[in-house]
């Protein structure tokens, strides 16, 4: 079963963890979706993912794909707004992850049956890897914890 990503564009691209994702001479919500696909942070490539973005775009169209990531621009409305209606028009709201810091926005998709991300545990649950725990070897000689627990009996027994 495929996920839909809805994102909060600018609150991903102004992340403090994501301060230099623009550093390639490149524009910024370019670099969101490369950075994006680069660490596979949605996961299978079945997944949809829509950015959402406040405002106009830059040039040409005000919404659009790229690398198949469908880009909208909120215009009027803001990109908080805009990300609510897209969430009333779904038919399956447990399939939609939505990734925003604005509390009203993560509240508003869990009561509809959505799951919410902050913005840094969208961009580390990819980077958190499991320690699988190593068993610990003695340093000691099995012949060298008889002699220490013989020893040890004798002081506190009394042998």
């Amino acid at each position: 079963m495929s996920l839909q990503f809805v994102i909060d564009g600018y609150n991903i691209i102004r992340h403090p963890l994501l301060a230099s994702i623009s550093s390639k001479g490149r524009g910024e919500r370019a670099s969101l979706i490369e950075f994006m696909h680069a660490h596979k942070l949605t996961g299978s490539p079945n997944n949809s993912v829509t950015i959402v973005f406040d405002g106009y775009p830059d040039n040409g169209p005000s919404s659009g794909g790229f690398n198949n990531t469908n880009i909208i621009f909120s215009r009027r409305q803001s990109a908080d707004e805009r990300i609510k209606a897209i969430l009333e028009r779904a038919a399956g709201a447990r399939n939609i992850v939505v990734v925003s810091d604005d509390k009203q926005i993560k509240f508003f998709a869990r009561s509809l049956g959505a799951r919410a991300l902050a913005v840094e545990e969208f961009i580390g649950q990819k980077k958190k890897k499991r320690r699988v725990a190593q068993p610990l070897e003695p340093e000691l000689k099995p012949s060298q914890i008889y002699s220490i627990n013989r020893e040890l009996k004798k002081l506190w027994m009394g042998e």
